[in-house]
């Protein structure tokens, strides 16, 4: 006796399919909100903030809990966006957090806006000897005037104010003089990142 095969049915969708599906979209959502608010702050802000801080300063504005992934994700996002459209600036991670920096490629158009505050920038003396401080750190005053030929005492002095220098403890010599290094806002001032990324000495010299 021959028995007829069953008709093979048509089957829906899994529904944990349709449950993430469901899911994916709001958190799409989500994510593109949080990415505008991180470029909302960033925007505004002129020194580096880190992912915790970003992620405070949202919740604190607009209620609600945020991490610190989360905004580390939104970064992600929104730089590939910029990379795909050809933005002029992209995040990038300065002095231990994020902030909004314009491409090297602009940097000569962006130079020739800022002319006219040549008067708030440092002296050829003040970068020699940031310069001196910034390779050789930790050194004393009388090693930097030593390797520069001249007294430095007022331009130290001046480094000091602005912060881009700092004493950092002592030497274990004759006196215990006290010795200079850079601190945060050196790397924010020249957009790096930590100093290993400072250009290689023998690289700046000329053939």
């Amino acid at each position: 006796m021959l028995i007829d095969a069953e008709p093979t049915a048509t089957l829906d969708p899994p529904v944990e399919e349709e449950a993430a599906a469901e899911v994916m979209e709001p958190c799409s959502v989500m994510d593109e909100t949080i990415a505008s608010r991180v470029e909302a702050v960033l925007l505004t802000c002129d020194k580096p903030l880190t992912a915790g801080r970003l992620a405070e300063t949202i919740s604190q504005a607009i209620g609600g809990v945020h991490s610190a992934e989360q905004v580390e994700a939104a970064v992600e996002a929104l730089n590939e966006v910029y990379d795909r459209t050809g933005r002029s600036f992209r995040i990038e991670r300065v002095a231990g957090g994020y902030r909004m920096m314009t491409r090297p490629e602009f940097g000569r158009i962006v130079s020739a806006t800022e002319r006219n505050r040549d008067a708030g920038r440092l002296s050829q003396a003040g970068l020699e000897t940031l310069a001196i401080v910034a390779y050789r750190q930790p050194i004393t005053r009388s090693d930097i005037e030593a390797i520069r030929g001249v007294a430095c005492g007022d331009v130290l002095r001046g480094l000091l104010e602005r912060g881009l220098v700092k004493i950092v403890g002592r030497a274990e010599e004759l006196g215990r003089p006290m010795l200079y290094g850079t601190g945060r806002e050196f790397l924010e001032a020249f957009g790096l990142a930590s100093l290993k990324d400072l250009p290689d000495a023998r690289e700046l010299r000329q053939p």
